[in-house]
């Protein structure tokens, strides 16, 4: 990766009594988390990359622009990004449209720029445009919101927990058009969450962030099969995987999928073949066994190879897969007692067969 296809920044000083020393890379594409508790730091290094909030030691670079190096500040208005809140903001005098075309550049349109009829579509939202915010529920203003960000034409998408406010069910809602943002546009998107499984649904890289600064950043699935983290030690510890769908059975609404290594199946309403998808495979679902077994009600039993294991408390051992026969494809995570490492004498380096029940599996 070249410096021109990356996102550069580095941030140093104190806010009152919170000091922040948080620097990482990510790719100038797709969609980078910050992850962590709360009061770790994540909205601040976002409001530091808008330049809302200005700190001396500063260097934040996109592509091959600088925002912030040295002494050189530019002021937010001047950032070319799309700012998304935990709350919708919307002006309550406007419609949607109004709303959507709020921030839109009153000159034409910069090439390559998302049109409002590509927003319309992108977000579902031709039904609610001439509606007002007060008739709007709260997943349909966060969309709005969504849309309003994308059409000032920003080269960076800046999303401070935008469903944070927002209930389960409404989560639900929102989150299949989040997937069709990171599957349809170019434009890279850093997004602040403490919430794991959103993390896992829509995320391609990860920066951890603890006590205002940076444990550890790399692609999601690198970091969550990291055993030295404790995002792979805790007991709800998985492994998001891309995959692409090769065939469905329309007779038992099976779809078969494939990931670097191996072939998976997972129930799935109709699903168009060659599909992106994400599977969620956690590490209390994968189970060992030195031999390939007879008849069994579990769908999938994958070659793989044992990279690592490492003691826990409980009893436990938490295993990292590489699958293939080799052991060169996608990780996986298994949690297993020691008593059975030790009878089925496992190995560092040894051949296994990792088995994952289709039901277990959140296709996304």
């Amino acid at each position: 990766m070249t410096l021109l296809e990356k996102i550069i920044c580095r941030f140093r000083g104190r806010f009152g009594g919170f000091e922040l020393d948080a620097a990482f890379e990510a790719p100038a594409v797709g969609v980078t988390a910050l992850f962590g508790p709360s009061g770790c730091g994540k909205t601040t290094v976002l409001r530091c990359m808008a330049g809302l909030q200005k700190i001396d030691d500063g260097l934040c670079r996109v592509g091959n622009t600088y925002w912030q190096q040295g002494k050189m500040f530019l002021p937010p208005w001047k950032r070319p990004i799309g700012y998304v809140f935990q709350e919708a903001s919307l002006f309550t005098h406007l419609s949607v449209r109004g709303n959507l075309l709020y921030g839109a550049p009153r000159t034409g349109a910069r090439q390559g720029a998302v049109s409002l009829d590509e927003v319309v579509e992108l977000l579902g939202l031709g039904h609610l445009i001439d509606r007002m915010p007060r008739n709007l529920s709260g997943g349909e203003r966060q969309r709005v919101a969504i849309g309003r960000a994308l059409l000032s034409e920003p080269r960076l998408l800046l999303m401070d927990e935008p469903l944070a406010a927002l209930d389960h069910r409404t989560k639900d809602e929102i989150l299949p058009f989040l997937d069709r943002l990171r599957e349809r546009l170019s434009m890279p998107i850093i997004y602040v969450s403490h919430d794991m499984s959103e993390v896992e649904r829509f995320a391609d890289q990860i920066v951890l962030l603890e006590n205002g600064k940076v444990i550890a950043s790399g692609p999601l699935g690198g970091i969550q099969s990291n055993p030295a983290l404790a995002l792979a030690r805790a007991r709800e510890a998985s492994v998001s995987l891309q995959a692409r769908v090769s065939s469905y059975d329309a007779t038992y609404g099976l779809a078969t999928l494939d990931v670097d290594g191996g072939k998976l199946v997972a129930p799935s309403a109709t699903v168009e073949l060659g599909a992106p998808r994400r599977l969620r495979i956690a590490a209390g679902d994968v189970s060992l066994t030195l031999e390939r077994p007879g008849q069994t009600t579990i769908l999938n039993i994958l070659r793989a190879r044992i990279v690592s294991a490492t003691p826990l408390q409980y009893a436990e051992m938490l295993v990292v897969l590489r699958l293939g026969e080799e052991g060169m494809g996608a990780s996986l995570l298994a949690r297993v007692t020691r008593r059975s490492w030790d009878v089925l004498q496992l190995a560092e380096g040894g051949a296994v067969f990792a088995q994952v029940k289709g039901v277990s599996m959140a296709l996304k």
